[in-house]
């Protein structure tokens, strides 16, 4: 059909009168889809009058921007009716070629093979290796007509449409879903890389720096008010500089930022620079706080209250601080950094470090001290836990439906969420094993106390409804608040 009269024309028409500023949809895309289109209708076994009719459509199916950029579909039929009533063509073949035509309308509905087939060539590319270098033709594209405004955009733009397209065809799914799935993959990395190195906003400043003043002030009063003065200690970089002070009576101001230095230069190799810096002016303000803000001295000498409450204070500074983008302790740099070198995980390096401090302890100062403060070390650790976790914790719902359309709808209109869609199947019974259908399987980030609504929501729609949750220990941008992030 390439070196056919209709075919020659209307290539020539798009390497001629096509605007310079089409750097996608020109005449190298057309023949792209043309020869996807080929191949994919050889691997669908096609007889040969279908071929002709899909390879004619496929010619045409984009010489609508030769008219404009909006409804280019509808303006490729009129250029397509038009062109082939010169070349002998009758009225119901042609308008079996609009038919193809339409069907590679966004968003793709094809109702049979034909419009499979030109659908799957038409988007081909997001299945092989050139895909970056094809997408940024389009990239270009529209930002030349201002359809987009920067790189940034066009990413998310892409991510988003990768993330609900599907092939339709058996070969297209067999060889060209795979590479997809890997080009989503590179995307959203990309992306993400791309959200965590923009710079932070005044607001995003100013509420890190409340996070890690009021931290460092909790730290301060539990340091001064309960440990030092009933000689307890924590576990951690601080509980180094607490067995330091106890033991050898050195200033704990001084120790706490002398014991810090080498895991602040840790954590500019393993985060960043700015991780780095924020902790160091945080351990200083700490340093000053303890020098000179007049904390009371011993609030109580009840062990049991000093190591509960001293624990709770400090594991809330500190998991503030961590809000705030930086560390207050660093055991946890240093698992980070040892980790990569060892087999262990990180939970259990800062539990050998914490092991290896309280034995110490136990020896050194007191055994019933030092199991106190395992007490201290459990209460703060928890407490962190509940204040980066605790007070934002939401939950991952994924739903399985055959009635996705209307769950997506309720999810998005009713309770205000963003969605997330996966192309699955489902069916797969024991008894009917072979019989299986396409579905969106539909994910969502919601509140505990959202939780019940939604599943009541969803079984109202379809009492069938395969529903699961997962904890979500960390939640940030879309529909969420966005959290603190070194």
């Amino acid at each position: 059909m390439v070196d056919s009269p209709e075919g020659k024309y209307i290539l020539n028409r798009l390497r001629t009168e096509l605007p310079t500023q089409f750097h996608y949809h020109n005449a190298d895309h057309t023949l792209d889809v043309y020869h996807s289109a080929a191949a994919i209708a050889k691997q669908e076994n096609l007889n040969e009058e279908d071929t002709k009719l899909l390879l004619l459509a496929a010619l045409y199916h984009d010489c609508g921007y030769l008219s404009g950029n909006h409804d280019h579909e509808r303006l490729s039929c009129q250029i397509t009716r038009e062109a082939l009533s010169q070349f002998g063509y009758d009225e119901a073949y042609i308008e079996k070629v609009c038919m193809l035509i339409m069907a590679t309308q966004l968003p793709q509905q094809p109702a049979n093979l034909l419009q499979q087939i030109i659908c799957d060539a038409d988007l081909d590319y997001l299945g092989r290796t050139d895909f970056l270098t094809t997408g940024n033709k389009l990239y270009r594209e529209m930002l030349a007509f201002g359809t987009i405004s920067n790189i940034e955009e066009w990413d998310r733009l892409q991510t988003a449409f990768l993330q609900n397209h599907r092939y339709f065809t058996a070969s297209s799914l067999k060889n060209r879903q795979p590479k997809q799935q890997e080009n989503l993959r590179t995307l959203q990395t990309k992306t993400s890389i791309a959200e965590m190195s923009t710079a932070p906003t005044a607001r995003s400043i100013i509420t890190d720096t409340i996070y890690t003043i009021v931290g460092i002030l909790f730290c301060g009063f539990a340091l001064k008010s309960f440990l030092i003065p009933n000689g307890f200690f924590d576990g951690g970089v601080t509980g180094i500089s607490l067995l330091i002070h106890e033991l050898y009576h050195f200033n704990i101001a001084y120790v706490i930022i002398i014991a810090n230095i080498p895991f602040i230069i840790m954590g500019a190799l393993q985060v960043n620079k700015t991780f780095a810096l924020r902790t160091m002016l945080a351990i200083i303000g700490l340093a000053l706080c303890l020098l000179y803000l007049p904390y009371p001295d011993k609030i109580t000498s009840d062990k049991l209250l000093v190591c509960i409450f001293g624990g709770v204070f400090m594991g809330t500074g500190i998991g503030l601080a961590i809000r705030g983008g930086c560390a207050l302790d660093g055991i946890e740099v240093l698992a980070l950094y040892t980790g990569k070198r060892i087999s262990f995980t990180i939970s259990e390096i800062i539990l050998g470090i914490n092991v290896v401090i309280f034995l110490i302890a136990a020896l050194e100062v007191s055994f019933v001290t030092s199991l106190y403060s395992i007490i201290t070390y459990y209460t703060a650790s928890r407490m962190i836990n509940f204040v980066i976790e605790g007070l934002e914790e939401y939950t991952g719902v994924t739903i399985i439906s055959g009635q996705n359309v209307a769950i997506k709808e309720m999810l998005v209109k009713q309770l205000g969420r963003g969605i997330t869609v996966y192309k699955g199947e489902r069916g797969f019974l024991k008894e009917s094993f072979d019989v299986h259908h396409p579905v969106d399987i539909v994910f969502t980030v919601v509140t505990r106390l959202e939780l019940r609504r939604l599943k009541n929501m969803v079984h109202e729609i379809d009492p069938k409804a395969f529903i699961f949750t997962s904890i979500i220990k960390e939640a940030a941008g879309g529909v969420l608040k966005r959290r603190a992030r070194h």
